[in-house]
């Protein structure tokens, strides 16, 4: 025990921004202009800034709204006319569009030449869009979308890879008031139409096909079954990425393309929709979640522009792909006059080492990834520091899963020791981050950084009470502007109150485990839905994850709980072994101890079963809560949606042990 009078001793950090870079930081600036116009504190640096913005909602947004020049051509009412959630009431009689602020830069003379995008495919060969050409074509695009009677609120859909053409068909529907809304081309045509069922899109852009791992992968198929299967279309745009002609009554992409009309930018409410983005559907269909144009316009010009610290000098790269919330977060790089960087192929190929070479290539300054791929590199003995010029980059982020310990050792290392290494949390259901990247903080190892701006993060108990230094679930007891506006198809709001609102009526439980440490940090802990529970004593997967998976003969594992009818717990270890390796008892007793002395004895697995794979949702998320239905005996058409998952053999596995056991 430690006193009030003898604190515990803070845990040295791995990295902490110098005077300098604090100094120059966006935030920084913000908060003295802040205290200046709004009261803001001007000292107590982040902390402080933090806890205004939580007290004072109301007047940071309308700060944010300044500070970054928001457009409205009307005038706001009120920045929050009502704080139930859900149905939270944002600037109510404001209107604006997201598509002008993010391409107004292009009305700068002196930037209407530089790149606002630049594209790279599996050839690592980077292709620069301009700020003007960007500029151009969404005009053209826009004007040739409305002459098709697209219409404010009308669903435009693209069934594209991360290239340009996906950033203009998409700023162009914005552009007009549409709902966009996409899916990547590694979807099979069943994930699509589950998607894309529930919406109707009037237009859909595909491409014939894609390039993956060296390969070509023809769609002309899927897209031909799209066809038929959405009867709401009104157009279909052929964009040939693989040389295809035009499929029969499908307009060329280049004659859209090619006009100078000058962007008309519809003026539309607040919570006019700007897109709809999916659940991973993993035990029913994809949650169509709606978010708006002025939400998300603000909370992601507080991520990027003041967390992010993006800003026109710089180059933002994330791996993503369009099927996957961090593409939208990424496009929205835009809007702080960023160069985006867009990535088209697979993240390992030619080698492992590609996203860094990659960012040589791009000179990114801002590099996102998975933190799959920063363990995978780190099993892969990959050096990026020593085989890559990565002066530029100043910051690595990490999403997908938490980064263990051992990954932010091995940027620390490899990369280069003076780096911001900013793992981040959210979620697709609002499309930004609770907790994350702040530049002028320590980075301590294992942990987010603090809860973002104008987020009141906490971590509560069963019963609903607040605790500090333990696990609990993570709540956001006050609205944010980019929580969805509704469900597709949910006319009575009871799915929606159901999936953030049944635990803690009026509070927002997005179903983590996480710990608000003393020092103001977080920690995820995964899934809360499937947390390990024996003996009272709760941990998440990941915790199991970072463990078992230091271990190099493990690729990658799965660890469930499973609540017995009789009262006993039986926690299965399912492990996907690296190229060569045997489960032999030596292996066994290995794991077994590193849980034991690493994390827990009661964490310790009954069984250790060798598995062929590890299924994931389609984004890349490890599937946990359908394998535990799936050993409690559910069949598989009622555990999972098929076409959510990335390898749906690999769950007939699963199924075959249940059957053994049942």
């Amino acid at each position: 025990m430690t006193s009030a009078a003898n604190p515990a001793p803070q845990p040295a950090p791995l990295w902490q921004p110098d005077s300098e870079r604090i100094a120059a930081a966006r935030i920084t600036r913000f908060q003295a202009w802040a205290a200046e116009r709004y009261g803001a504190p001007a000292e107590g640096g982040y902390p402080a800034l933090h806890r205004w913005s939580v007290a004072e909602l109301d007047t940071f947004w309308r700060a944010v709204a300044d500070w970054f020049d928001i457009r409205f051509s009307s005038p706001y009412t009120a920045v929050l006319a009502d704080r139930t959630m859900p149905g939270a009431q944002w600037f109510p009689g404001a209107a604006l569009n997201y598509a002008e602020h993010a391409l107004r830069t292009a009305e700068d003379p002196a930037r209407a030449h530089d790149p606002a995008l630049v594209h790279v495919d599996e050839t690592h060969e980077p292709a620069e869009t301009s700020w003007s050409e960007l500029r151009r074509q969404v005009g053209s695009l826009a004007a040739e979308l409305r002459a098709l009677g697209v219409r404010p609120g009308d669903r435009v859909s693209g069934y594209l890879p991360n290239v340009p053409q996906a950033v203009i068909a998409f700023l162009a529907s914005a552009a007009v008031g549409a709902v966009w809304t996409s899916c990547a081309p590694d979807f099979g045509s069943r994930s699509v139409l589950d998607r894309f069922q529930q919406v109707e899109p009037v237009v859909l852009f595909t491409v014939d096909g894609y390039r993956y791992g060296g390969k070509e992968h023809d769609r002309t198929d899927v897209v031909a079954e799209l066809r038929r299967e959405l009867p709401t279309l009104r157009a279909v745009v052929h964009i040939p990425l693989l040389g295809s002609p035009a499929p029969e009554g499908a307009l060329e992409w280049s004659a859209l393309t090619s006009g100078d009309a000058e962007p008309a930018f519809e003026q539309v409410p607040f919570d006019h929709p700007l897109w709809v983005l999916y659940s991973s559907g993993t035990t029913g269909l994809p949650k169509a979640i709606v978010q708006s144009q002025g939400g998300i316009l603000l909370e992601h010009f507080k991520q990027l522009g003041l967390h992010c610290d993006l800003g026109p000098d710089d180059r933002f790269f994330w791996y993503t792909s369009t099927g996957w919330m961090m593409w939208n977060f990424l496009v929205s790089g835009l809007l702080t006059g960023t160069t985006v960087v867009l990535y088209d192929g697979s993240p390992g190929f030619p080698d492992t080492g590609a996203q860094w070479r990659m960012a040589e290539r791009t000179g990114a300054t801002l590099f996102g990834t998975s933190a799959a791929y920063v363990m995978a590199c780190r099993k892969a003995d990959v050096h990026p520091g020593r085989d890559f010029d990565l002066s530029r980059v100043k910051g690595v982020a990490t999403t997908g899963s938490p980064l263990p310990p051992d990954g932010f050792r091995w940027l620390h290392d490899e990369v280069r020791e003076d780096l911001w290494i900013a793992s981040v949390s959210g979620g697709t259901d609002v499309c930004s981050c609770f907790a994350g990247a702040v530049p002028t903080l320590p980075v301590h190892i294992g942990e987010l950084q603090a809860p973002c701006l104008g987020t009141d993060l906490q971590a509560w108990d069963a019963q609903g009470r607040p605790v500090i230094g333990e696990v609990g679930e993570l709540v956001v007891t006050n609205p944010m502007p980019s929580m969805p506006i509704r469900f597709w198809n949910d006319p009575d709001g009871s799915r929606y109150r159901d999936s953030y609102f049944d635990m803690f009526p009026g509070v927002w439980r997005h179903g983590d485990w996480i710990t608000l440490t003393d020092h103001g940090s977080v920690i995820i802990h995964g899934r809360s839905d499937s947390t390990l529970n024996r003996q009272g004593v709760r941990m998440g997967s990941a915790d199991i994850y970072e463990v078992v998976e230091r271990l190099p003969e493990i690729r990658e594992s799965l660890v469930i709980g499973l609540e017995e009818p009789d009262g006993g717990y039986w926690m299965p270890l399912f492990v996907h072994l690296a190229e060569g390796a045997v489960l032999d008892e030596a292996l066994r007793t290995r794991i077994k101890r590193a849980i034991r002395e690493q994390l827990s004895p009661r964490h310790v697995p009954d069984e250790i079963i060798e598995a062929p794979g590890v299924p994931h949702t389609l984004t890349g998320k490890r599937i946990e809560v359908p394998v535990k239905r799936l050993l409690q005996g559910a069949a598989l058409d009622q555990a999972v949606n098929p076409g959510s998952v990335d390898n749906l053999d690999l769950l007939r596995f699963y199924e075959d042990i249940a059957r053994k056991r049942g």
